[in-house]
């Protein structure tokens, strides 16, 4: 556990300090244990100091009375730079999922001088109108309806819901494993002490400051989305970018929303690509001055 000061966020490293950091962050509800443990070495394996976070309501991080989060997405930009300084980095390739990636790309336009380099997996540009982008699969908006029935402080009731979540945002490249997926999110709801904090992350606002500047991030931009998101479909990473010069964009075929261990070397091979091909131009990249274990 690291307290970088208040609020107090929990994270976890892995591979060499003194090779190029990597600050990994997740989307909403989902833990830093939503980055596996296995993709993390996978990553770190390609000469990469990686960093896991809890965003704030998950995990262990600080957790605030459902419907009274006194936070906003810049505020959770703000943690991601206290989780590298607690890991004394100066600045880092950052990499982030869905509302995760909407995050990053905050960080990136309020603090471009932390970040060297950008990676946006499914997620949508911010700022910027998406009004005549698709939008979420009626399939998908059924499946989430079903959110409101569920009793929240109810174990089973929400293992349940949350497996049958992955399986609705998951894509049709790779068959769904029902009895991994269940595990995980037992451990996950185990480790968190309930999810009945996360369901903060859904009533977020901010972000206003940076509408219509998207195109000033200055931060190299890789954007990867699978080709059947039903949350952002693949337009919305596409219109990314769209906005941002020079970004390029992977398309998981028949991928969702998701990080399924069939599509880890294609994404880890996409991110440690995007990652040396900055580190090749700034060859004395930042070296980590002070470590919190």
């Amino acid at each position: 556990m690291m307290k970088a000061a208040d609020p107090e966020i929990a994270s976890q490293t892995f591979g060499d300090p003194a090779h190029p950091s990597v600050l990994l962050i997740m989307g909403a509800m989902a833990s830093m244990l939503w980055w596996p443990e296995a993709f993390c070495r996978t990553l770190a394996g390609k000469g990469l100091f990686v960093i896991r976070y809890d965003n704030r309501d998950t995990g262990r991080s600080i957790k605030y009375a459902p419907g009274e989060s006194p936070y906003t997405f810049d505020d959770m930009a703000d943690d991601a730079i206290r989780v590298l300084d607690g890991h004394g980095v100066a600045k880092a390739h950052v990499v982030g999922m869905s509302m995760g990636g909407m995050i990053a790309q905050l960080m990136a336009l309020k603090y471009p001088s932390r970040v060297v380099s950008l990676t946006a997996i499914s997620t949508s540009p911010v700022g910027i109108d998406t009004s005549h982008l698709p939008g979420t699969t009626e399939a998908y908006m059924k499946h989430s309806a079903e959110g409101a029935k569920v009793d929240w402080s109810d174990r089973a009731q929400v293992v349940d819901f949350i497996v049958k979540d992955a399986h609705a945002i998951a894509g049709t490249a790779h068959p769904f494993d029902e009895k991994r997926i269940r595990a995980f999110v037992e451990q996950d709801y185990d480790r968190s002490g309930g999810f009945l904090s996360a369901t903060n992350h859904f009533m977020l606002k901010g972000g206003e400051d940076w509408k219509g500047r998207l195109g000033q991030m200055t931060a190299p931009l890789l954007v990867i989305h699978g080709t059947e998101d039903p949350i952002f479909p693949v337009e919305h990473g596409a219109a990314l970018a769209e906005a941002v010069a020079g970004a390029r964009l992977v398309r998981i075929e028949d991928g969702g929303h998701e990080l399924h261990p069939d599509d880890w070397a294609a994404i880890v091979d996409a991110i440690a690509a995007h990652c040396q091909a900055q580190i090749s131009a700034e060859p004395d990249l930042d070296t980590p001055s002070a470590i919190v274990k």
